[in-house]
């Protein structure tokens, strides 16, 4: 039985994903990368029929009949009526906030993600932003627009202790960077399960407990109401003084204002910051200002190269158990929202 998969691409744009033009060749599902990444999968996927589209021009005209949506976003309302066919919808980013609250998941639709798309790329950025703090970097690049010149020495890293604020696909791959260094690496999920590259693991309650120990902090939750504003003001003030920061979940997660003003004062060190509010950051925010404070433009995780190919994989490893009546990889709970 043939399945009709509806792909939807963005056209880049200030309030749209992709955000900027020199992203928007990175995401795009082409009909030329979708037959490039069909044809290893033979028989799978001469079974299905695929329209390949931009925004919403032709959306509601082909969901009539879709039964599968690969996307970043969508038009939500009244979807069970502008698509009665669609049982499953394949998001091609791993966060899924731009989304949330998902109470417009019609009866019968499954979610999935592109969780473990990211995990390469964000475990090499790890490994480098951590060492980049180590080495004072931030601050030899804040002197270097400043034209100064101060010797700013540092040690090896042997004993220091990083951690890991979400443990999933992102957080995985820092981790199994990170190991390769003599440190010390602490993990905090919801519920502190072992993890084979962490060397001690806590649940989300005991939070508190272990930030007075990082030398190190790396985000990379989504954002959820569980994890919006968890590093307020209060937790930043309780690393240890002259820890730094990296973030690549979300921006929600933390409380910017206040990093700039622990940076100000010294009780942080330096950031490598690659989420924001506003995506592209705006040209009047004072973070491109702020001392020991690195801007990345949210590139920490995505191959730029080969993204899509990562996705179609996924994609068509899920689709093969789609067809088989299997269980799918990365199932959202709309309920938690990721």
């Amino acid at each position: 039985m043939t399945i009709k998969l509806h792909i939807k691409n963005n056209h880049a744009g200030p309030d749209t994903f992709p955000s900027t033009p020199e992203s928007e060749s990175v995401f795009t599902i082409s009909k030329d990368k979708y037959d490039i990444a069909a044809a290893k999968y033979g028989e799978l996927s001469r079974q299905i029929d695929t329209f390949v589209d931009w925004d919403t021009d032709h959306f509601d005209e082909s969901m009539k009949t879709a039964e599968v949506l690969l996307t970043w976003n969508l038009p939500t309302k009244n979807l069970a009526e502008v698509a009665p066919n669609l049982k499953w919808i394949h998001i091609i980013g791993a966060g899924v906030e731009h989304l949330c609250p998902m109470n417009w998941v019609p009866e019968g639709v499954t979610i999935t993600n592109n969780k473990g798309a990211h995990a390469d790329k964000a475990g090499e950025f790890a490994l480098m932003a951590v060492l980049m703090l180590h080495n004072k970097m931030p601050a030899i690049l804040s002197n270097q627009r400043k034209a100064v010149w101060e010797s700013l020495f540092s040690t090896p890293i042997e004993g220091k202790t990083v951690g890991l604020i979400g443990v999933g696909s992102i957080g995985g791959g820092a981790a199994k960077q990170l190991s390769k260094l003599p440190v010390h690496i602490i993990g905090v999920t919801r519920h502190g399960k072992p993890h084979e590259y962490v060397d001690e693991m806590v649940a989300i309650d005991q939070l508190n407990a272990v930030l007075p120990r990082m030398d190190y902090l790396f985000v990379s939750t989504p954002s959820t109401p569980e994890t919006n504003g968890l590093f307020n003001r209060e937790r930043l003030l309780s690393l240890k003084p002259g820890a730094g920061i990296v973030n690549v979940g979300r921006s929600s997660v933390m409380d910017y204002e206040a990093l700039a003003d622990l940076l100000v004062d010294g009780h942080i060190s330096g950031a490598v910051i690659d989420v924001f509010d506003d995506e592209p950051l705006l040209a009047d925010s004072p973070l491109w200002h702020a001392p020991n404070f690195v801007v990345t433009p949210h590139v920490s995780a995505d191959d730029g190269d080969n993204y899509v190919p990562i996705t179609l994989d996924l994609f068509f490893e899920n689709m093969r158990r789609y067809q088989a009546g299997e269980p799918l990889m990365n199932i959202v709970r709309p309920e938690l929202g990721y």
